[in-house]
């Protein structure tokens, strides 16, 4: 197994595109399940998490081929409605198969999911969202088992106690598609990844209105086609390129960003006193200027992403004063601040808020990500601490961040994998 070094203290400059977005990419490839016809997804990051879903795909039925940046989806020589806990364990994305499966189907059996160690995130929305389509579900041994003669529309309301579900609006879109008359889905998530299934749903044939919105209509169509589609840019990587910049004292041109899907982060990044600028889809970080403190609550979109809390944390830690962050998407999610700790950061964490007093320097040591956000907010701490960082379990940044050690090699980081 493989740790990455950093040797900090360089300031980052130069160019770097975003790549597909992960959470976009893998719903999306899990809608080719609705149809037999040809889908081909350009876009496509090389990440763990799209060839695990790749696999998936095999495993169900379908040819998929994966070259460059795109996946070609065909039909296989069967069909198989089994999702094995092998597979659907290394992922919690893996879980939006259900939905896809039960509409084009009937049935599906599906293992409940894994993935990061960030806090439960049980799956009774999604379990709610296919009841409400008439499926009849149980749980058996860690799988989800769910059958339907027919799936009938119908108004679900998706909202939970910390607001709305991402998965879960995937997953019952998916399967709605194909129902009988119209679903109505209240509550749902306004996240962009969200409307880029729709997007793709409606180019294979699907009547959807809303999406991007906490209300989505559906009318049920009896079959889907083929489609192409191309997956937007990942925000998150954008975020985590920007955070480069600044907490690096560097000048970054961050390529193929989608500004709009960036408010909550500019916005607290500006109120912080950071030195951006925007055109034509690129945008210009500088570190130039002394940061000052941020309070951050982490709320669903268009709110602060909780994909944005290790990186934003990693940043206030070398910030002057005191800044306050409240994580209510899932409030177990601070494994990351005992590590920064490590690093010389003063982060005091109480319940579901961190109280973090900037330092004036971080100091490189051995540290270990817990997932794949918090191995973000680990790179960009080592990038600006003095001397070595070396982060084991990287396997959780590959989940999410395409060729990420070439992409800060090429912006000048000293970057480099040992073995463990």
């Amino acid at each position: 197994m493989d740790k990455l070094v950093i040797e900090g203290g360089v300031k980052l400059k130069g160019e770097v595109t975003i790549s597909g977005a992960k959470n976009a990419v893998l719903p999306i490839l899990a809608a080719t399940l609705l149809t037999d016809e040809p889908c081909v997804i350009k876009g496509v990051p090389n990440l763990r998490d799209t060839v695990s879903m790749l696999k998936i795909l095999r495993a169900l039925g379908k040819n998929a081929e994966f070259e460059k940046g795109r996946v070609n989806v065909t039909r296989g020589k069967f069909h198989s409605h089994f999702a094995e806990y092998r597979l659907v364990s290394t992922m919690r994305a893996s879980f939006c198969v259900l939905g896809p499966l039960l509409g084009k189907l009937k049935k599906a059996k599906v293992s409940l999911p894994g993935g990061c160690v960030i806090g439960v995130r049980p799956v009774d929305l999604h379990l709610k969202g296919i009841s409400a389509l008439g499926a009849d579900i149980s749980i058996d041994s860690g799988y989800v088992i769910a059958r339907a003669g027919n799936l009938r529309g119908s108004y679900i309301y998706l909202g939970g106690i910390y607001g709305s579900s991402v998965l879960a609006t995937d997953n019952v879109m998916m399967a709605a598609v194909l129902a009988k008359g119209k679903t109505t889905i209240e509550s749902a998530a306004c996240e962009p990844e969200v409307a880029d299934l729709a997007e793709f749903l409606i180019k294979m044939g699907a009547k959807i209105k809303g999406h991007g919105t906490p209300v989505i209509e559906i009318e049920g169509v009896k079959h889907l086609h083929g489609a192409a589609h191309t997956i937007i840019p990942d925000r998150i990587e954008a975020g985590t390129m920007i955070l480069a910049a600044l907490i690096t004292g560097g000048d970054i041109l961050v390529k193929n960003v989608q500004y709009q899907h960036l408010g909550a982060l500019i916005d607290k990044l500006s109120e912080a006193g950071a030195a951006l600028e925007h055109r034509d889809g690129i945008l210009r970080a500088r570190g130039t200027r002394r940061l000052k403190p941020v309070n951050i609550t982490t709320l669903p979109y268009p709110g602060f992403p909780t994909d944005m809390q290790a990186q934003m944390m990693s940043l206030m830690s070398v910030t002057p004063g005191i800044s306050l962050i409240t994580e209510k998407i899932y409030p177990d999610r601070f494994m990351h601040v005992a590590e920064l700790n490590r690093m010389g950061a003063h982060i005091q964490r109480e319940g579901p808020h961190a109280i973090v007093e900037g330092v004036k320097k971080l100091s490189g040591a051995p540290v270990m990500a817990s997932d794949l956000r918090a191995s973000a907010g680990l790179v960009l701490a080592g990038l600006s601490a003095r001397g070595n960082t070396s982060i084991s379990r990287i396997y959780h940044l590959e989940r999410g961040y395409e060729s990420i050690e070439e992409k800060l090699i090429n912006l000048g980081a000293k970057v480099w994998r040992e073995k463990e």
